[in-house]
């Protein structure tokens, strides 16, 4: 089962990283830490423009050791109000044949109020590794309420996480991807923006957004964007279609409903980042999503007008040389 895998290989990473001269061999190994690759977007200093997706790390368990291996930053989540154990298993799939991952979770995860404090006592002992924060509404809420899930959830990671991303385009939460309709949306993100404005100091605040939105939809949320002046948006999350994979239909349909990622979703991805870049005149700051996995990968969603990268089906597949390949493609 993947998702039993992805916990036996992390939790054996953690094992290797209690012992600091393992840990700084990896660091050594992996880490692409020179002035040459830092990017300065939000605000904030990136060490290098790869990061880690949202949904790898759900609940900001592993980030000393993601930070070993590499990654210019991590994104935690996504984090509800409520723990959640998410959808039935298995909810994780491989399509080795198209490079592709199928996953249903569910926004399973700790909690708004126990990842803070997990990410507290993480902040207390390592300051280096630049957090996002994923932050969606739990499962039983209905989307008249949700903005309250949202507020609820920036107000418990607010000061936990350098940025945050509102996830309304996930397509294994019921209803949730109807939260990208522009009034819906409007009222979460400018509530979000309210609150945020009254506090000492701003976290940037972005949008994920679904590579299955029509063209009006898309054209909605960059003219919202720019009106609202959000900090920026996350291109894209995983897709509902299944055309074009190699993978055996019995296969596919073995696995069931899910957001497909990975290979197959490079080239919407980068017509996404490619379209709002253009269509905005580069006003709205991008992190592409969505099929990266070599270096090639990488600079072709750079040239595309992203600002950031952010890796997770690629590094299941690519292993943790991942982040090293990609920004010796980008130097």
């Amino acid at each position: 089962d993947a998702e039993s895998v992805h916990h036996f290989s992390m939790n054996f990473l953690r094992f290797l990283c209690n012992y600091p001269f393992i840990k700084n061999a990896i660091r050594k190994k992996y880490e692409c830490k020179t002035e040459s690759f830092s990017k300065l977007l939000f605000g904030l200093k990136f060490s290098n423009p790869v990061g880690l997706a949202a949904g790898f790390d759900k609940n900001a368990k592993y980030l000393r050791e993601l930070s070993a291996l590499g990654f210019g930053f991590v994104e935690i989540g996504t984090v509800t109000p409520l723990p959640q154990p998410g959808n039935t298993k298995r909810r994780l799939f491989r399509l080795p044949k198209d490079k592709a991952l199928i996953n249903r979770m569910g926004f399973n995860n700790d909690g708004s109020l126990i990842i803070a404090e997990r990410l507290k006592k993480y902040r207390s002992q390592n300051n280096g590794l630049i957090i996002g924060g994923n932050i969606g509404k739990n499962k039983t809420t209905p989307n008249e309420d949700a903005w309250k899930d949202y507020e609820k959830c920036f107000n418990a990671l607010y000061g936990c996480v350098d940025y945050f991303v509102v996830n309304v385009s996930s397509p294994n939460t019921p209803g949730l991807r109807e939260l990208q309709q522009k009034d819906l949306l409007k009222h979460i993100l400018i509530h979000l923006q309210q609150i945020n404005r009254s506090r000492s100091q701003q976290a940037p605040l972005l949008l994920k957004i679904s590579p299955d939105l029509s063209l009006d939809e898309l054209n909605d949320v960059i003219d919202l964007a720019l009106e609202i002046k959000l900090d920026g948006l996350v291109a894209a999350n995983t897709t509902l279609k299944r055309e074009g994979l190699i993978s055996p239909g019995r296969e596919i349909e073995k696995t069931g409903a899910g957001g497909l990622s990975g290979v197959p979703l490079r080239e919407t991805s980068t017509q996404m980042i490619k379209y709002i870049f253009e269509k905005a005149s580069g006003k709205i700051p991008l992190i592409a999503s969505g099929g990266i996995f070599t270096g090639p990968d990488g600079v072709e969603k750079l040239e595309a007008g992203a600002s950031l990268l952010q890796v997770w089906t690629g590094f299941i597949y690519e292993g943790p040389s991942i982040t090293k390949n990609i920004c010796k493609a980008i130097k």
